[in-house]
């Protein structure tokens, strides 16, 4: 998104510089006019662009839907397209992106798993893989889905806090639903992956939101990624000790 792209620079004053330079707009329009989104003004500086480009930055409504009524009315603005607002259904909207691009390793992986798994049937493999992977999928859901639409609700601010409460509520819930199935090792390694892997995704959505900053999101991955690190290298160290018991 717009907000996301202008913090971390990939949309900002040098890349509408280029691309304005690159298609020739200049020779395309008669105007020297550039709509940019509002949120988009964190990366662009108005008068650096006009000096580099002869271009002037208009900054337009902050939701897309409202550039035609912006336009109609002489590129003016009301109060309520300047406003910002972050619902939760604009929260459930942005987490798609995200589910969307954790399938795409979750799936390899469980299918992989699947296929080494202990069982006489499909089915029995199945039922084993769900087993040991549905606490950690659980804390995926939880950090890419959860924590988006309850995010005003949980306690703490950061995000990377507010994905590990939610998802230890969720994966220890999920892991009293299968329990006496396997052993407290296997459970304690499930807990820790699945808790993190909350914890690290909530942190993700930072990017998503329309109130944080980029100071702001690398301080707290400064400081949550060594915590989130330690967990899964301690679970791999519980989960190996646990295997080599037998």
């Amino acid at each position: 998104n717009v907000w996301c792209a202008a913090g971390k620079g990939t949309f900002g004053t040098e890349e509408l510089v280029r691309r304005v330079q690159a298609t020739g707009l200049s020779e395309v329009v008669s105007h020297r006019k550039l709509v940019v989104p509002q949120l988009g003004a964190t990366g662009v500086a108005a008068h650096e662009v006009r000096r580099l480009c002869g271009f002037k930055v208009v900054y337009g409504p902050v939701g897309a839907s409202d550039i035609k009524a912006f336009l109609e009315a002489g590129m003016m603005a009301t109060d309520r397209m300047r406003q910002v607002t972050f619902t939760i259904g604009e929260r459930i909207a942005v987490t798609g992106v995200e589910l969307a691009s954790v399938l795409k390793w979750i799936v390899p992986i469980v299918v992989v798993v699947m296929l080494f798994a202990e069982g006489e049937s499909v089915f029995d493999r199945v039922s084993v893989v769900m087993t040991t992977a549905s606490p950690i999928l659980a804390g995926v859901f939880a950090g890419v889905v959860l924590v988006p639409v309850l995010l005003p609700w949980i306690p703490g601010r950061a995000f990377s806090l507010k994905g590990a409460t939610l998802g230890a509520v969720v994966v220890e819930t999920t892991l009293a639903l299968i329990s006496g199935v396997q052993s407290a090792a296997v459970g304690v390694t499930q807990f820790l992956l699945g808790t993190t892997a909350a914890s690290f995704l909530a942190m993700q959505f930072t990017g998503s939101t329309t109130f944080t900053s980029p100071s702001g999101v690398e301080w707290e991955m400064r400081r949550a990624l060594p915590f989130q690190i330690s967990a899964v290298f301690l679970a791999i160290a519980v989960g190996f000790a646990h295997w080599l018991g037998g």
